[in-house]
């Protein structure tokens, strides 16, 4: 993650916002109060929120995990080649 002061980030913020969209990457903006903030995507920030909403959804994260173990011992469903053709609108 990229620190900068608040200083260059405001003489800059065009570039610096430019740069979090187009390479998301977060930009740490330190303050001499000492109260920093950080400067993220609208894309990155609704990626984050949709990831922290499955780890917190204990049903699902159960249902993944009840998955991983199909996969691994390869006991998993296979769709038919016609439900594979109905899947990808073949």
């Amino acid at each position: 993650m990229l620190e900068l002061s608040v200083n260059k980030f405001r003489a800059n913020i065009k570039t610096f916002v430019d740069r979090v969209i187009d390479e998301h990457q977060a930009i740490r903006v330190n303050r001499r109060s000492g109260k920093d903030f950080i400067v993220i995507s609208a894309e990155d920030w609704g990626r984050d929120q949709e990831t922290l909403y499955v780890l917190r959804n204990n049903l699902l994260m159960s249902q993944v995990a009840e998955s991983l173990v199909s996969y691994q011992n390869n006991n998993g469903y296979t769709p038919t080649q016609e439900q594979l053709n109905e899947i990808n609108s073949i």
